[in-house]
């Protein structure tokens, strides 16, 4: 297809039904390297950021069966630690498998992302986070390569300079395994950070805080496997309200949170 036409001037009306968040199932996909149990993900979308990580889970040993906009994961054990380059380039997403790897494997080595060039998206905040949490880092020949303490991560004070989505994803993921309690301060406070603390929760960690700008996590021994919802594209649902509202229309975004779809708006 060269081009699309529309006919304008006209009210949208009827029903769509919005998508799960891309960005909320990335590191939903992540936390099943924290346990051997099996996560089971619904709503998740059909992206090509979806194929990617599920082709970087399985260089790390996850088994993972697919459905009607779900998945099925379980990782029994981490039978590589390496993220290549060959996949983690596709998308800076990748990064997210350093915390995960870290906390449950005790070692990691994540080659520096690319993807996206919007802007600069440094991974700088990742390393912080994990260093505060015991991990020795290095950055060779554009690997990063880490690795825990003897006895595993541990418990810590993670401060943030600016706010990172993904870099309170690593962290979150990273501190559930750690042993002792973690602190996050000027942690990101977005919908997909309150998600995958209710994975996380599910899963046996205990966090409070979510949707805050501090969290605390204290660290398990181990995590569990559970069942989850990813939460609806607000971006998606904000595009389709913002369209019915200039024609005067009347749409019926299902699967939509509302707070979501207020904050997205600003309402």
């Amino acid at each position: 297809m060269e081009a699309i036409r529309v006919s304008g001037n006209r009210p949208l009306s009827g029903t769509i039904a919005i998508s799960g968040a891309k960005n909320a199932a990335l590191p939903l996909m992540c936390a099943t390297l924290l346990t051997p149990a099996p996560l089971h993900l619904a709503h998740v979308p059909a992206l090509a950021d979806i194929q990617t990580l599920t082709a970087l889970l399985k260089q790390h040993g996850t088994h993972i069966d697919k459905g009607d906009e779900a998945l099925r994961l379980t990782t029994p054990s981490i039978t590589d630690h390496i993220a290549p380059y060959g996949l983690v380039s596709a998308m800076r997403a990748s990064i997210l498998v350093l915390g995960p790897l870290l906390a449950r494997h005790g070692q990691a080595v994540v080659a520096l992302p690319g993807g996206c060039a919007i802007g600069s998206r440094p991974v700088d905040f990742h390393l912080r986070a994990m260093k505060a949490l015991g991990a020795s880092i290095e950055v060779i020949g554009g690997d990063v390569v880490a690795q825990a303490p003897r006895g595993g991560l541990r418990g810590g004070l993670i401060q943030f300079p600016k706010v990172s989505v993904g870099a309170t994803e690593n962290a979150l993921m990273a501190a559930s395994l750690a042993s002792g309690t973690t602190r996050i301060e000027n942690a990101a406070k977005e919908p997909e950070i309150v998600d995958l603390g209710k994975l996380l929760i599910a899963m046996g960690a205990e966090i409070e805080g979510l949707g805050t700008p501090i969290i605390e996590i204290r660290g398990q021994s181990t995590l569990k496997g559970a069942q989850h919802r990813v939460i609806a594209d607000r971006i998606e649902a904000g595009t389709f309200a913002t369209a019915a509202l200039i024609t005067g229309g009347d749409l019926y975004l299902a699967g939509a949170c509302e707070d979501h779809l207020r904050a997205h708006l600003d309402l």
